[in-house]
């Protein structure tokens, strides 16, 4: 079998060796194809044109078919849309013609050889040390986080050095539509959506697998991007045990990113009246880390933001934590700014103490309330 996979890999890097130097330059984090003869790639946060292409339209159509087989799925005219991943993780998107117009049209979001953590992200300026902290502790106090943002903001980076909090002790489910999170612990079990064949058989969705985990013990459930009615079984296991849940989802701001959760909620079906949805979202949420990409290629956290639960109204109450804050010298070449504590103490603000967690309280000391702690 590992003769077999081996021979596979070989030819696939033979089918892609057009864009191949690009797959294996660390500082390129994203190679997409907008046709045979039309190839950009992203290198620090932004786009370049770059001098590479395929032989023609059948070359390419060759190598994205080989990547498809990679995952069990067929390049056919009825799946034009289609999630991949190539042998070393990386992500990738396929659509064909004629949906795509200028033809086949790639994205390969590639899978960081670097484990990464939360102190390298302070490193890199996405985080300051002080929030790293913080986030760090409430990921030990098992609080249910979602990570919101735009297209390719760095969402799945950032769910990954969140997971690395994880205690070695727990359980932990991964649920992904195409396998992208790469967690460092050792008692890991990975599941991966699965389309049906061509007479509709053997399929197994997101929805599904999200119900089939809660019957496995987990200890933490992580949904790599919700995107439908998936979030509704979510949100309901959030608010029946499984804390510690952690999944990303697309929104511009804290606020937006629970609208866009109530309304993947109501895809569901299910009749459940709006308040009462809005009632389980706002209890099942507690934390919402925002993170963007700026104009200078630059990925930021730009709020960590809790949720309190509804206003009296029915509206959603979100309190933000830290808040990123551009400097005056921020120009079109470089924002320059710090993510700063707004001076609002959580509403778990004791729980460090009770939950043992104590000593890891260093930079944070200001957002807890140690002397509210009963002998």
């Amino acid at each position: 079998m590992a003769q077999v996979n081996e021979i596979y890999q070989q030819t696939l890097k033979h089918l892609l060796a057009p864009v191949e130097p690009f797959l294996e330059d660390d500082s390129v984090s994203e190679v997409m194809i907008n046709g045979w003869n039309d190839i950009y790639i992203e290198r620090a946060g932004k786009l370049e044109h770059v001098d590479a292409r395929f032989e023609d339209e059948a070359a390419l159509f060759a190598a994205m078919r080989n990547v498809a087989q990679y995952v069990g799925k067929r390049l056919v005219p009825e799946n034009p849309s289609i999630e991949a991943r190539l042998p070393d993780g990386s992500r990738v998107h396929i659509i064909q013609p004629p949906a795509a117009r200028q033809g086949m049209s790639v994205a390969i979001r590639k899978f960081s050889k670097n484990r990464l953590d939360l102190p390298a992200l302070v490193e890199k300026n996405s985080l300051s040390e002080e929030a790293a902290e913080f986030l760090g502790i409430c990921m030990m106090l098992a609080k249910n986080i979602i990570v919101s943002g735009g297209t390719g903001s760095g969402k799945t980076t950032l769910l990954n050095c969140l997971s690395t909090m994880i205690p070695e002790t727990e359980r932990i489910l991964v649920l992904e539509d195409s396998s992208e999170l790469q967690l460092q612990q050792d008692h890991v079990l990975s599941f991966e959506v699965q389309a049906p064949d061509r007479q509709g058989r053997g399929g197994i969705s997101i929805r599904d697998l999200f119900r089939a985990s809660l019957r496995m013990r987990p200890d933490r459930i992580l949904v790599g991007e919700c995107r439908g009615a998936e979030a509704l079984d979510m949100i309901q296991a959030m608010t029946s045990g499984h804390s510690g849940s952690l999944s990303t989802l697309h929104a511009n701001t804290p606020r937006d990113s629970l609208g866009r959760l109530e309304t993947m909620a109501l895809m569901a079906n299910v009749g459940l009246p709006l308040f009462a949805l809005r009632s389980q979202v706002a209890s099942a949420v507690e934390l919402i880390v925002q993170i963007a990409r700026f104009h200078d290629g630059s990925r930021r956290i730009t709020y960590i933001s809790e949720v309190l639960g509804l206003s009296d109204d029915g509206d959603y109450r979100v309190q933000d934590l830290y808040r990123f804050r551009a400097s005056s010298q921020s120009s079109a070449l470089q924002v320059t700014g710090a993510l700063e504590w707004t001076g609002i103490q959580p509403s778990f603000k004791t729980a460090p103490f009770f939950g043992g967690l104590s000593d890891r309280i260093s930079l944070t000391r200001p957002l807890w309330a140690e002397q509210e702690v009963s002998p």
